[in-house]
């Protein structure tokens, strides 16, 4: 049982959550301008946006969390096949709202990455490094 199936983000306006990565390129079949859940169909996961407060409910927590800009140690990874779509990427977020974190650079570790933040503050890192391989999957190999 070594997987995981769903990633669930809890946001605060679901339909501007919605368009924002749908403009960034996930994919969904959902057709409803005000949907109630969305599920975007990745290679290997589904990513899932669910208003946070039903989220907390469904947790059976009193009460959603409060808005909380600090970093907690979260961040989701978008590995590209091409540094331009590192610079690419990083940029639409910023013009979709987003706010860039950390503009792409060479890093430590010999690849080429940046950071973004989404409408709700979840952090994102979009990262390149010419020595990696995909499977048919596109889902990044990790020896």
């Amino acid at each position: 049982m070594n997987r995981i199936n769903l990633i669930c983000l809890g946001v605060a306006d679901l339909k501007a959550a919605l368009h924002f990565y749908k403009e960034l390129g996930f994919q969904t079949p959902e057709k409803s301008e005000d949907p109630q859940i969305v599920f975007f169909n990745n290679k290997g996961t589904k990513l899932e946006l669910f208003p946070i407060a039903e989220l907390a409910k469904d947790m059976n927590l009193s009460e959603p969390p409060k808005e909380n800009k600090a970093f907690n140690g979260i961040t989701f990874a978008i590995n590209v096949k091409h540094e331009a779509e590192v610079d690419e990427l990083i940029q639409k977020a910023a013009t979709l709202g987003g706010e860039i974190v950390k503009p792409p650079e060479k890093v430590f570790w010999g690849g080429y990455s940046g950071y973004f933040k989404d409408l709700d503050g979840y952090y994102w890192e979009v990262a390149y490094a010419d020595s990696w391989k995909f499977d048919d999957q596109d889902m990044l190999i990790i020896e």
